[in-house]
């Protein structure tokens, strides 16, 4: 109990970091997050709200972090594969 106690402050930060880690992680690496950020990006693109250049930049930025987001992906399918065996 008193273990516990001492422990309390640095437990709770510890799950808020786990827990501010997640979210960056499903905002730089969700594949469905990005994908409706393209589309966001498109659509800014046909209504004039932003420059070719500027959506160039933004749409290779999101493309990046889509393949990183499927290799993810990939590498996380592999691995329960592999452990099912």
């Amino acid at each position: 109990m008193i273990f516990k106690l001492f422990t309390w402050p640095i437990d709770t930060l510890v799950m808020v970091g786990k827990k501010v880690k997640e979210e960056a992680d499903k905002e730089l690496y969700d594949l469905e997050h990005i994908q409706q950020k393209l589309i966001h990006l498109q659509m800014m693109l046909e209504m004039e709200e932003i420059s070719e250049e500027a959506y160039d930049q933004q749409e290779e930025f999101l493309l990046q972090r889509y393949r990183i987001a499927k290799e993810l992906e990939q590498e996380r399918l592999r691995e329960a594969v592999e452990e099912d065996q």
